[in-house]
């Protein structure tokens, strides 16, 4: 048994961190179109083909940003993910738990767990916060230049990252050992250790397992809109998730109390188990 829990804190990106979807933060002003006609315009290929929303979408960035004379490669989505905007308290926010944590015997560790695009938050001031970003990705020329999409993460994909944190497992490719059986006991990560952050519909299946499993599931949501607030709401009515709470993350926030509170109960749990074990 282990010495001390680790806690990952696991968190979908746009509108959970971001108040917006990460490329309205620039790539779509560069190609010259309007958020909501880059989506309509998402939505209808999606549609027309029966495909995937998320391939969709990243066949639209490609196609539009070669009609804009725009080259997509590692660095160019980093700089549109620098301008990416984040919710009240986020950039400080990973001390304040680390420190919480570290006080008080319990290792943190931030995850990713995204349909946006892993190299717009790889561009994010908060990138170098996360131990892991699961999120979309290209797949690059020998010039360096997106040429196909990657990594294609939907609602359901989004689940099976889980598994890998739960097991340890950082690879995106590996499909092995994430479906080796593995006593509970020496899983890295138990999912009573994990805390997810989701705001929308797309997060349910995540929410549903982490809570299902006996870890913490919170809905949180951007207060100034209504749409938000009830999309929360219900999320708790269905009991979907264990708590709502704004898009606040500073240190007198609704979201700090929550987080703590379930760190204490994790750590009291821990040492229960290892007095139960006679330790």
């Amino acid at each position: 048994m282990r010495k001390y829990p680790i806690v990952a804190l696991i968190y979908d990106f746009d509108g959970t961190l971001s108040p917006g979807n990460m490329q309205e933060f620039g790539f779509i002003q560069a190609i010259g179109k309007k958020p909501q006609e880059f989506w309509q315009e998402s939505d209808d290929i999606a549609a027309g083909q029966d495909a995937s929303n998320i391939l969709s979408y990243m066949k639209l960035m490609f196609d539009e940003a070669r009609k804009a004379g725009i080259k997509l490669r590692r660095k160019d989505f980093k700089r549109f993910g620098a301008s990416v905007e984040l919710f009240d308290g986020v950039k400080e926010w990973f001390g304040l738990i680390n420190a919480y944590g570290k006080q008080h015997g319990v290792r943190i560790e931030h995850y990713i767990n995204s349909s946006g695009l892993a190299e717009m938050i790889e561009g994010t001031e908060i990138a170098h916060e996360f131990k892991r970003i699961f999120a979309c990705s290209f797949i690059y020329n020998k010039d360096g230049e997106a040429e196909w999409p990657g990594v294609a993460v939907d609602y359901t994909a989004k689940t099976q990252f889980l598994f890998k944190i739960n097991k340890g497992i950082l690879s995106v490719r590996d499909n092995k050992k994430v479906n080796e059986s593995q006593e509970e006991d020496i899983k890295r990560i138990p999912f009573p250790h994990m805390i997810y952050f989701g705001d929308g519909e797309t997060d349910v299946p995540c929410m549903k397992i982490v809570k299902m499993f006996g870890g913490n599931s919170i809905g949180v949501y951007n207060p100034e809109i209504k749409k938000k607030v009830n999309v929360a709401k219900k999320l708790l009515r269905q009991k979907r998730v264990n708590f709502i709470t704004p898009a606040d993350y500073r240190k007198d926030s609704r979201t700090y109390q929550i987080v703590c509170t379930i760190i204490d109960k994790i750590k009291a749990e821990f040492e229960l188990a290892k007095l139960a074990k006679g330790k």
